[in-house]
């Protein structure tokens, strides 16, 4: 059994439907990127996926009904979420924030510390003080702190210097190395989706158009489906 399983997810805002049937699964320890062009239903499936909007369909998550639990036992159930735009406790300190949704795992203060070293050096600084490279580290390692089985990241270097966008990636490549952590990556960089992802799944007007192993990922299916 994967550990998330969808099929034929279907979502609206009001009478606006999102998403006319999305699938995908993930496998433990496995990088899935979630792909597609602005307003595919990226960011509406991890919403679904996270019970933040309502859906329909199979969302089946290590044996568990999605649909049947609201978001805050959907996040103790193991998925961890670095939701697009941050979003951090802007009055808390970086220490605040990184124990406020804590669980006992693997990762800790030190380990997300060892992860992103600026973490620590600001330690005591309010998270609205953080540079955006800066509270994107915080997002992150504010996820890996709940100590997840799945963590999805939604967009995480968007808007951000291309060299701190270089040491996201480098993070993520080492999760994956170094964890077990399943990951369902959102991002726009085919470059760097291809160098840590197994699998994509690619998302049309609100449906998968494509899913297979990133290396079939050729030229021709990118353009006709992510290019701009």
């Amino acid at each position: 059994m994967s550990l998330l399983s969808v099929e034929n997810l279907t979502a609206s805002y009001g009478v606006s439907q999102a998403l006319f049937g999305v699938d995908l699964s993930i496998e433990e320890g496995q990088v899935v990127a979630l792909m597609g062009r602005n307003g595919m239903g990226k960011s509406t499936t991890v919403k679904s996926i996270c019970r933040m909007i309502a859906s329909q369909g199979v969302l089946n998550f290590g044996g568990t009904d999605l649909h049947a639990q609201p978001s805050h036992r959907v996040a103790r159930l193991g998925i961890g979420l670095v939701p697009e735009g941050r979003r951090c406790f802007r009055d808390l300190t970086v220490y605040e924030n990184l124990i406020a949704s804590a669980r006992p795992g693997e990762w800790t203060e030190d380990t997300i510390g060892d992860l992103f070293p600026r973490l620590t050096e600001r330690r005591q600084q309010r998270a609205r003080s953080l540079s955006g490279g800066e509270q994107q580290m915080l997002a992150i390692g504010r996820a890996l702190m709940t100590n997840p089985k799945l963590l999805i990241l939604d967009e995480a270097t968007e808007g951000l210097a291309p060299i701190i966008r270089q040491e996201i990636w480098a993070a993520i490549k080492r999760i994956k190395r170094d964890s077990g952590v399943a990951i369902l990556l959102v991002d726009k960089s085919l470059k760097e989706l291809s160098k840590v992802s197994d699998r994509a799944v690619i998302l049309e007007r609100g449906k998968t158009a494509w899913s297979g192993n990133i290396t079939d990922l050729t030229k021709e299916i990118s353009e006709k489906f992510v290019g701009v």
